[in-house]
C-alpha cells in the first residue's frame, strides 16, 4: 500500500488523539504553524477556482481542519493551565498582537472574534444553505435541459452522460456544503468558550495553586489565552473566507481575481468620475492621499480606454476574419439550397397586415388557409413563409412556389375590392383594376363608397381577404406539386392508427410512395378532394396487383370517390353537359400510345385543332347561361381529352359517366365532334 493513502488517516487519527495526549511544546510550535499556511493556501486556492466543483473535497477539507484545529487549542489549552506557557508561537501572537498590553490584545481579540463569528460565519452559512436549496430545486430542470439537448443532437451520450454527472456532483456539494458550514460556526463558538475557560482557570491556577499575585497572574494567562485565541482564530478566519468564497462563485466562469479586474475596472468613465470625487473631498481631508489616489485612478482610466479601443480593433479584424472563413467554408452554402414550398413575398406597405402589433391578422389568415385546405382538399400545406422584400413597390406581394413566382398582385390601401358577381347593372365609380386570385374585372372604392356598392349587389373585400383569396387558388392550382413523398408518408401515418390492415396490404408489397404520390397529384391537379384517404388506398390495394400505371389507378379511385366528385362540380340534381361525340372517342381511344412510362396522344396538328375550336363554342355557349362548363366523356377516354384541352381552357371540369352519382340528372345541350 502506497504511503499517500495512509497519511490522511494518520494525520486524522492523530488530530484526535492530540486531544487527549499531551504536546511538546516544540511540535506545537510546528503544528500551529502548519494549522496558519494550511488555512492560506485553501483560502488562496478559494480565490482562484473558477468553479466550486475543482475543489469539491472542500467540504471533507472543513472538517479535517476543524477537528485539527480544536485538538491544537486544547493542547495549548493544556499547557497554558499545567506550565504556565504553551511555546513561542503562541507568546509571539500574544505580545507581537497585543504590544504587551493586556487591554489592547483583548480588545483586537473579542473584534477578530465577533467579525468572524457574526460576519463571515453567519454569512456564509446562511448562503451555503440557499445555495443548497436552489441547486437541489433546479436539478429538474437542468436535467430536461440536457435531454433536449441530447435529442436535439446538439452534444452526444457521453457529453449528456458528463453533464449530468457534474449535476448530481454539483448538488451533492452544495448540500454537504450546508453542513459542513455548521462546522465552522460551531468551531468559533468553542474557540469562545475555550478563551473564557483559560482565562477563569489561569487565575485560578495562578492565585491558588502557584500562589501569584493577581496582577502577575492576569498578565501571564490573559496573554497566553489571548495569543492561543489568536493563532487559532486566524487560520478559523481564513477558513470562513475561504468557505464564504467558494459558495458565493456558483455562477462565475473564471477565478475571482480574473473576475475583479474584469467586473470592477472595466468602465473608464466610472474612474474618472471617483477621481473628480476624490479631488473634490481632497481640500476638507487629508490632501495627499486622495490627490494620489485621484491622479492614479485617471492615469488607469486612461490607459483603460487605450486597451479597450484596441481591442475593439482587434475584435473587428477577427469578426472579419471569422466571417471571410465561414464563407469559405463548403458547409456554409448548405443552408442556402433550401427552398421553401411557398412564399409570399410583400412591400413594405403591406407589412403592418402581417404585423400583430398593428392589428394586422395575415397570420391568422394564413393559418385559416392551412384547416380550409386541409377540410376541402384533404391535403397538408406545407408552412407558408411570409417575408418582406424591399425590391418590391410598397403595396406589391408576390407568391412563390419552390422558389419560382407564380403570381403576383398589388393592393390599394384605405380601399376596397369591389366585383360585380353578375346582378349588379348599375356602374360605379373608383380606380377599375383586375381582381389578382381570378383575373375578374373589379374596381377599387373608398370606404364611404362601401354601404351602397354592396347594396347594389358588388362583392366588397378588403385587403388582406384579398391577398388570402389569392394565395389559397394558388396553393388549390399548385397543390399537386406541393404534395411531395414526405407528405404522403405522413398522410399514410395518420391512416395507419386506425385503419392499419390496409396500409399494411398496399405499402410496401403492392406500391410504393412515389407510386401512391403520384396518383394523389392526378387528383389533386383536377381539383379532386384525398380527404377521403381510406377509400383512395382501398382502390389502389384493389387495382395496383393489375397495374402500375398511374393514369389508370388514378381513374380507378376517381370512380370510387364519384359521389363525392359529382357533388363538388354539380351543385343541383340537374345539371347540364357537353358530351363527347363517340366518332371523336374512337379517335382517340385509337391515338393513345402506351409505353412502359406512361401513356400518350398522338394526334394530328389539324385534328386537334378542330377538336379543341369545338369545344370553345360548346363552353361559350354554357357561359352565356351563367353556367359552368362540365364535359362529359367514357372512362376510358375522359383523362385523355382533359390532357388535350388543359392548356386550351385551363381549369375546365372533365367527368366520366362512371363518376356521376346516380341521383343526379344530366342533360346534353352540346356536343364536340370532328
Amino acid at each position: 500500500m502506497k504511503i499517500g493513502n495512509l497519511a490522511v488517516p494518520i494525520i486524522v487519527v492523530a488530530a484526535v488523539l492530540a486531544i487527549i495526549m499531551p504536546i511538546p511544546e516544540g511540535l506545537l510550535d510546528f503544528l500551529l504553524a502548519i494549522n496558519v499556511m494550511l488555512a492560506a493556501i485553501i483560502m488562496l486556492n478559494t480565490i482562484y477556482l473558477k468553479s466550486a466543483l475543482e475543489l469539491s473535497i472542500f467540504p471533507t477539507l472543513l472538517v479535517i481542519t476543524t477537528i485539527f484545529r480544536l485538538s491544537l487549542n486544547v493542547s495549548a489549552s493544556r499547557l497554558i493551565l499545567s506550565e504556565g506557557h504553551a511555546g513561542a508561537v503562541i507568546q509571539g501572537f500574544g505580545r507581537f498582537v497585543g504590544r504587551d498590553n493586556l487591554v489592547v490584545g483583548f480588545i483586537v481579540f473579542l473584534i477578530i472574534m465577533v467579525v468572524n463569528f457574526l460576519v463571515i460565519t453567519k454569512g456564509s452559512e446562511r448562503v451555503a444553505e440557499v445555495a443548497a436549496r436552489f441547486t437541489l430545486d433546479a436539478m429538474p430542470g437542468k436535467q430536461m435541459a440536457i435531454d433536449a439537448d441530447l435529442n436535439s443532437g446538439l452534444i452526444n451520450e457521453s457529453e449528456a452522460k458528463e453533464r449530468r454527472r457534474n449535476i448530481q456532483r454539483e448538488a451533492d456539494f452544495y448540500g454537504s456544503m450546508d453542513g459542513a458550514s455548521k462546522f465552522v460556526k460551531n468551531d468559533a463558538i468553542a474557540g469562545i468558550v475555550i478563551t473564557v475557560l483559560n482565562i477563569i482557570g489561569g487565575l485560578v491556577i495562578g492565585i491558588v495553586m502557584r500562589g501569584e499575585e493577581l496582577e502577575q497572574a492576569l498578565q501571564n494567562y490573559t496573554i497566553l489565552t489571548i495569543g492561543d485565541g489568536l493563532v487559532s482564530q486566524l487560520p478559523a478566519l481564513m477558513i470562513s473566507a475561504a468557505t464564504s468564497f467558494i459558495v458565493t462563485r456558483a455562477g462565475a466562469d473564471s477565478n475571482l481575481n480574473s473576475d475583479l479586474l474584469k467586473q470592477l475596472f472595466y468602465n473608464p468613465k466610472v474612474l474618472f468620475i471617483s477621481a473628480a470625487l476624490s479631488f473634490a473631498v481632497a481640500p476638507f481631508l487629508s490632501p495627499i492621499p486622495f490627490i494620489i489616489l485621484a491622479v492614479a485612478l485617471i492615469f488607469v482610466g486612461f490607459k483603460l480606454m487605450k486597451l479597450q479601443k484596441e481591442a475593439e480593433k482587434q475584435e473587428e479584424v477577427l469578426v472579419q476574419e471569422n466571417e471571410v472563413e465561414e464563407i469559405r467554408k463548403p458547409e456554409n452554402v448548405v443552408s442556402l439550397l433550401q427552398v421553401d414550398p411557398i412564399e409570399l413575398e410583400f412591400g413594405y406597405g403591406i407589412i403592418p397586415l402581417a404585423d400583430v402589433n398593428q392589428g394586422g391578422d395575415l397570420l391568422d389568415r394564413v393559418v385559416m388557409i392551412r384547416r380550409q385546405l386541409a377540410l376541402e382538399l384533404g391535403m397538408i400545406v406545407p408552412i407558408i413563409r411570409l417575408r418582406d422584400n424591399i425590391q418590391l413597390s410598397p403595396n406589391e406581394y408576390v407568391i412563390k412556389i419552390k422558389g419560382v413566382e407564380v403570381s403576383r398582385g398589388e393592393l390599394m390601401f384605405d380601399h376596397f375590392l369591389a366585383m360585380n358577381p353578375g346582378i349588379a347593372g348599375e356602374e360605379i365609380e373608383g380606380i377599375k383594376t383586375i381582381e389578382p386570385a381570378f383575373g375578374l374585372p373589379a374596381v377599387w372604392i373608398t370606404e364611404s363608397q362601401r354601404d351602397r356598392v354592396e347594396m347594389l349587389g358588388y362583392t366588397v373585400v378588403d385587403p388582406p381577404s384579398i391577398i388570402a383569396t389569392h394565395l389559397t387558388e394558388v396553393i388549390k392550382k399548385y397543390a399537386h406539386e406541393l404534395m411531395g413523398r414526405q407528405e404522403i408518408q405522413t398522410l399514410i401515418d395518420n391512416i395507419k392508427q386506425n385503419y392499419p390492415a390496409i396500409v399494411e396490404e398496399l405499402v410496401p408489397k403492392v406500391m410504393s410512395i412515389g407510386e401512391i404520390q403520384k396518383v394523389i397529384a392526378n387528383l389533386l391537379k383536377e381539383g379532386v378532394s384525398i380527404r377521403d384517404m381510406v377509400t383512395i388506398l382501398e382502390t389502389l390495394a384493389d387495382y395496383a396487383p393489375v397495374t402500375h400505371d398511374s393514369d389508370m389507378l388514378t381513374e380507378y379511385v376517381r370512380q370510387a370517390l364519384g359521389r363525392s366528385i359529382s357533388r363538388k362540380f354539380i351543385n343541383s340534381n340537374k345539371s347540364n353537359v357537353i358530351t363527347l361525340d363517340p366518332k371523336l372517342e374512337q379517335i382517340i381511344m385509337e391515338s393513345v400510345q402506351r409505353t412502359e412510362h406512361g401513356s400518350y396522344l398522338t394526334l394530328e396538328p389539324g385534328v386537334t385543332n378542330t377538336i379543341v375550336n369545338s369545344l370553345s363554342r360548346q363552353v361559350q355557349r354554357i357561359m352565356q347561361f351563367g353556367q359552368q362548363p362540365i364535359v362529359l366523356a367514357s372512362p376510358i377516354v375522359r383523362l385523355y381529352f382533359k390532357r388535350l384541352t388543359e392548356q386550351v381552357v385551363p381549369g375546365l371540369v372533365v367527368l366520366s359517366y362512371n363518376e356521376l352519382d346516380p341521383n343526379i340528372e344530366v342533360q346534353s345541350v352540346g356536343m364536340v365532334s370532328i
